[in-house]
């Protein structure tokens, strides 16, 4: 088969035949008025690598460097986005160009063209762009209201693929919200508070799962003090003085000692607030592991990253991020904090399409 190569490094395959028969062996191209068929650079590129379209000019035959070349100059990120789309052809699937903001949509493996409705978005991305999570909330928010499922392929710098699904999730558990009848005491101790009081011990240790078991005592984090002041569950007295410890003293000694904490109180706030039982994730590399239900009943079911909702990050830390969570049959999800707004959640999981 054979076409003319155009100014944007698209073809057209002007005889009629030859373009049926290309359009019907896996749907490539638009067939025009005149019946002929017009390829777009992805899949000209594709075609004349694949030796399944000889591409000319009125000079004569252009071989496929000088096609890939045409391409490169044309469009700004071709060639990492074409590695995709080689990619995903070369796994059968029917891919198509488009629509912004995502470079590609997918048909499932089986599907008719303008029969069988798209099932992906891919975003194809270079590993040197960075992780920009407004963006991210702003695709796949856009997807879900598509019905589509969205696809980050990551090209890194030896050109392999790494396939990220990226979701909306609702964290959600069932712990009962049995908050304490009445205030009880901590000491505030540092970067920690201890609650001494036996009942108090029992029932928020081991009932409502905050805290760690330390002898006879409850040891209990920054983040949790803070959130059962908030919640009228604790009253704090500073160890050393003795003194009432006023919320807002809390917060700024633990802001000197944590930059992030307004953001991660602010996740553990709507964690604790969707009844899961919201623990360090210290140990994985996160900012929590959250539970469905009491940890001595259930395995974590998430790692959550707290982080203010225009975060942006390298790729090779989100990657060892997701592999983590997913080494440990957990998903990892991004809590994006906006001051004063809903806390949004963004998940990735590796796959392989």
């Amino acid at each position: 088969m054979s076409g003319t190569l155009g100014d944007d490094a698209s073809v057209r395959v002007a005889d009629p035949a030859e373009a049926n028969q290309v359009y019907a062996k896996g749907f490539f191209g638009t067939v025009d008025r005149d019946g002929a068929l017009v390829l777009d650079r992805y899949e000209s590129v594709y075609l004349a690598e694949m030796g399944r379209l000889e591409v000319r000019r009125a000079s004569g035959t252009v071989d496929w460097p000088k096609v890939f070349r045409r391409a490169v100059r044309r469009e700004p990120g071709f060639a990492a986005r074409y590695l995709v789309f080689r990619d995903l052809r070369q796994r059968g699937y029917v891919v198509r160009a488009g629509p912004p903001p995502v470079a590609f949509t997918v048909l499932p493996r089986g599907g008719t063209l303008h029969k069988t409705p798209s099932r992906y978005w891919v975003e194809a991305l270079s590993e040197r762009v960075p992780f920009d999570l407004a963006r991210l909330f702003d695709l796949a928010d856009r997807a879900q209201s598509a019905k589509k499922t969205l696809l980050l392929a990551i090209v890194d710098e030896e050109s392999d693929l790494t396939y990220y699904r990226v979701r909306r999730p609702s964290p959600t558990g069932a712990l009962p919200p049995r908050p304490l009848p009445e205030p009880t005491e901590g000491w505030l101790a540092e970067d920690r508070v201890t609650v001494h009081d036996p009942t108090a011990v029992v029932e928020l240790g081991k009932e409502l799962a905050y805290g760690s078991r330390v002898g006879d005592r409850l040891e209990l984090s920054l983040l949790e003090a803070a959130y059962l002041v908030e919640t009228g569950q604790l009253r704090l007295r500073d160890a050393a003085s003795g003194r009432d410890v006023r919320p807002e003293r809390l917060e700024r000694r633990a802001g000197r000692l944590d930059r992030r904490f307004a953001e991660r109180l602010a996740a553990y706030r709507d964690l604790r607030g969707r009844r899961l039982v919201v623990k360090t994730g210290f140990k994985y590399g996160a900012h929590f592991r959250a539970y469905p239900r009491n940890p001595e009943h259930a395995h974590a079911r998430y790692l959550v990253q707290a982080v203010p909702a225009d975060h942006r990050a390298t790729w090779p830390e989100v990657a060892g991020n997701v592999r983590v969570a997913q080494g440990v049959r957990k998903e990892f999800v991004v809590a994006g904090v906006v001051p004063d707004r809903p806390v949004r959640f963004l998940s990735l999981e590796r796959i392989r399409p």
